[in-house]
């Protein structure tokens, strides 16, 4: 959109789900998806330029989030809380190949089907591209700052690289720069396990009338086991068994499990009772693709490029992004604002629970954005 005017921004009642066509959008490896569409949610009401200086705070969910942070992250989102929304304007979109609103393979196709395998590979510099379409349609080009964790942390520093101009800070949560072969390793052991379900049909299940949940519910016993720590599990099941059922008999039985089988097992179940295994896959594979330096003369140069500030939060336990990968981002970002550890024992996943730290992490970082955009206002400019 070239019009830059100061026009308030086209936001939906606070908290509604908004959908808004971006039309057809190409993704980075050439692929074109027609009449794209992303949804997303507001909370708070807009103040300022939204082509310069405003109120925005821009919030990227995780792998199987929604635009709902409301929701997922209920304890920091709300007036008096961490991100005070009788302050601040809170826009939460729902990523390019999800299953809550925006355009994905569980999506209607203009041809009336779903997309289903006719959905193309997509990476996170296409969710992020299409993210910036959105804002651009509803009238913001710019945003105080973009704040994500897991997956969401991952389109946050896309956006620092992508569109620097339009983002004044970012936050980055629990991350890396780039997928590890580990981490490419245990996600594509996820794709593999809905992938090889009879009735994952190419892809193409929608209208069949089955779904490949046991493949889902599969991927999601991997993947859960990499979300919470190796402590918190042993605590909380040890090799206790699953009440009225024995793992120690003398045959191998799938219904004779470990308490910890049993509580896989429900996390898997209800993915399948919320999630798209198809929408599972793609955005699993846009993990895979993750890496800033591709493209850009390789990942510390990259990281170097970064002039956006940047405040970077790792989780001391963290399975799948362990810490170091933090500390990597830290030691090598143009402009580091500050560091943080989260301890928990709750692994991966502490960024979505531990309530208190996460509010006393956020607060610090909107007052580190308020301080330092205090100190570049009150700069004296060398006008020689």
């Amino acid at each position: 959109m070239s019009d830059t005017s100061t026009a308030a921004p086209q936001l939906p009642i606070e908290g509604e789900l908004c959908t808004v066509a971006i039309g057809n959008f190409r993704t980075e490896a050439g692929a074109d998806i027609a009449e794209t569409a992303i949804a997303f949610q507001r909370w708070g009401v807009f103040k300022g330029d939204p082509h310069g200086q405003n109120n925005v705070l821009l919030l990227e969910h995780a792998l199987t989030g929604d635009a709902n942070a409301a929701n997922w992250w209920d304890a920091v989102i709300g007036p008096g809380k961490a991100l005070d929304t009788d302050v601040w304007c809170v826009v939460c979109t729902n990523a390019l190949g999800s299953c809550y609103g925006s355009t994905g393979p569980a999506s209607t196709h203009p041809d009336g089907n779903a997309w289903g395998s006719r959905f193309p590979a997509i990476s996170i510099r296409d969710q992020v591209n299409a993210e910036a379409a959105l804002l651009e349609t509803i009238g913001i080009t710019r945003v105080h700052a973009v704040l994500g964790g897991s997956m969401g942390g991952a389109r946050t520093l896309e956006w620092t690289l992508l569109h620097p101009e339009r983002v004044g800070f970012a936050l980055v949560l629990a991350v890396s720069a780039r997928a590890s072969a580990w981490q490419i390793g245990i996600q594509s052991a996820q794709i593999s396990s809905i992938t090889r379900d009879p009735d994952w049909h190419g892809g193409d299940y929608h209208g069949t009338g089955r779904s490949p949940d046991a493949g889902l519910a599969a991927a999601r016993r991997i993947a859960h086991l990499t979300y919470r720590g190796e402590l918190e599990i042993d605590e909380r099941f040890g090799t206790s068994a699953q009440s009225g059922e024995n793992p120690l008999g003398p045959f191998r039985a799938d219904d004779q499990r470990f308490a910890v089988q049993s509580y896989l097992e429900h996390q898997g179940k209800k993915l399948t009772e919320r999630f798209d295994a198809s929408c599972y896959v793609v955005l699993t594979e846009a993990l895979n693709r993750h890496d800033v330096g591709r493209d850009r003369g390789g990942l510390n140069k990259a990281l170097h490029s970064i002039t956006v500030p940047t405040m970077v939060v790792g989780v001391d336990t963290d399975i799948l992004y362990p810490y170091h990968q933090q500390e990597h981002l830290s030691r090598n970002l143009g402009n580091l604002l500050a560091m943080s550890k989260l301890s928990s024992p709750v692994g991966h996943d502490a960024f979505l629970v531990e309530a208190r730290q996460m509010d006393r992490i956020l607060r610090q970082f909107i007052t580190l954005t308020e301080h330092y955009a205090a100190e570049q206002a009150d700069s004296p400019r060398n006008d020689c």
